[in-house]
């Protein structure tokens, strides 16, 4: 354990990973110190115990930075933070057996939880979880008192997956089929989902194995025409095939990404419901992503091409590249797709190389905009001869040089630009010098001193466009006289 100092007094902190903290406790008694000793105002006195406790390398991600309120009979000892008191409330009341009498200071909670982290992190210190897990299963029965009560479990699990233990997977999967045809609980209820499955590999293993998919592209079938449904459950669908969650040695997304179209005929799901929500930009934003997580199989990318979504994605595209959000939504899912190679000749056979380029030059100063872009030309150049004689003629190029010179920073754009230019020149030598006099070489040059990330990629663009490059080889598979 460590110590560290404020106005003299010593603290005891903890040192987890090298990362020094305190608990709220500790913070608390500081600002307090403050306020009695020191005789400061509150704001000062708070202001000036975060500043002390950060120049000492103390983490303050988990505290909440705020004078606590005084209760009701404003005793002094019982001051404490308001995402405590509606927290004791609800702790005084979960014996009564009118719940309704109690949905206000389930909403007062939630509405704390909802100001940030720290909250939501306090309120799970004080075994929050299973007050409101149980406030959540005596509702069940009354949508009323249900709603909310899923509200306050999704607004504490965020960023709190931990805090899911396997009767909150059974309560999920139980609501999840008892209010199939109510879209507000369903929403409430697919939120909790995500948000306990993000960087939680079991928590996403274990409700696959509850029947979870299915219940969610239901969901989406049901709810075709309401917006915030298909929004949520694109995304819910989207977290299960991720891989983020460190502690878990081999993650399960490719499956996930294969039981979610084989077994759910997702993809044709997801999109009808683009086609139902034409004019909302955030709803297929949502669509795109997860379209695009779930082209992991070459078949998969020819099925979404088969089903009208490169269609619509094109579409979408010319019609909507004023939307920055979107077209990267979009750009991201063309690139997936075209992951195979049939799929790169349908695109630029219907008109995409040109869209894309007129996409990036109208968003030239949106990084992610320029990076998504180069990225999705270069998969159609890849090992594609006359797609590249198509990227040049429509200035792809020049685009990706401009996006270079706008974004010099952004080590994404330099990298994802090196790789178009490469793709461009692999197999096409003849582009050489029409690239080299947009300014590449300097540009790229310039890349390999500024970001170490892009040195091996940039380092074979130059070799390609026929530059000198200095070629450094890491290992021969010999050391002194021992040959491998």
């Amino acid at each position: 354990m460590l110590s560290v100092q404020h106005n003299g007094a010593k603290y005891t902190v903890g040192d987890k990973m090298s990362t020094r903290r305190i608990t709220q406790e500790t913070f608390d008694a500081a600002v307090r110190e403050n306020m009695e000793e020191f005789d400061m105002e509150p704001d000062e006195a708070l202001g000036e115990a975060v500043e002390q406790f950060e120049s000492q390398g103390v983490d303050l991600t988990c505290i909440v930075k705020a004078i606590p309120a005084a209760s009701s009979d404003d005793k002094e000892e019982e001051q404490t933070h308001e995402v405590l008191q509606a927290l004791d409330s609800l702790r005084l009341g979960q014996d009564s057996d009118s719940i309704t009498e109690h949905v206000t200071d389930i909403q007062r909670f939630t509405e704390q939880c909802s100001l940030g982290f720290a909250q939501r992190y306090l309120a799970a210190q004080k075994d929050a979880y299973p007050l409101i897990l149980s406030y959540c299963k005596k509702c069940v029965e009354d949508k009323d008192t249900a709603l909310p009560a899923l509200r306050a479990l999704a607004a504490l699990t965020d960023g709190q997956p931990d805090l899911l233990d396997a009767k909150g997977q059974q309560f999920l999967l139980d609501v999840l089929k008892k209010y199939q045809e109510d879209s507000l609980v369903m929403r409430a209820a697919v939120l909790v989902v995500r948000h306990c499955c993000l960087k939680h590999e079991q928590n996403r293993q274990d409700l696959v194995k509850g029947g979870v998919l299915p219940l969610l592209t239901t969901a989406v079938k049901r709810h075709v025409q309401c917006a915030e449904v298909v929004k949520e459950v694109s995304a819910a669908l989207r977290v299960m095939t991720f891989d983020d969650d460190v502690r878990a040695t081999f993650g399960h997304a490719h499956e996930h990404a294969k039981m979610i179209v084989l077994e759910n005929n997702a993809l044709k799901v997801l999109i009808e419901a683009a086609k139902a929500h034409q004019t909302n930009t955030s709803v297929l934003s949502e669509l795109c992503a997860t379209l695009a997580r779930l082209a992991v199989r070459n078949e998969f990318c020819q099925d979404i091409c088969d089903l009208g979504g490169l269609k619509f994605m094109v579409t979408l595209l010319s019609e909507s590249y004023e939307t920055a959000e979107l077209v990267r939504q979009v750009l991201n899912a063309i690139r997936a797709v075209a992951g195979n190679d049939d799929v790169k000749d349908a695109v630029v056979n219907a008109g995409g190389v040109q869209l894309i380029v007129i996409a990036m030059n109208r968003h030239i100063s949106n990084s992610a905009v320029c990076a998504e872009g180069c990225a999705c030309l270069s998969v159609l150049a890849l090992r594609k001869p006359n797609n590249c004689k198509v990227i040049m003629e429509n200035s792809g190029a020049l685009a990706a040089v401009q996006s270079m010179k706008t974004h010099t920073n952004v080590v994404n754009v330099q990298k994802q630009a090196c790789m178009l230019i490469r793709n461009l020149v692999s197999r096409t030598h003849e582009y050489n010098q029409l690239i080299l006099e947009m300014g590449a070489e300097a540009l790229i040059t310039q890349a390999i001193q500024t970001h170490q990330d892009c040195g091996d990629v940039c380092k074979a663009a130059l070799r390609d466009l026929g530059c000198q490059v200095e070629l450094r080889e890491l290992w021969t598979g010999k050391r002194g006289n021992l040959t491998y």
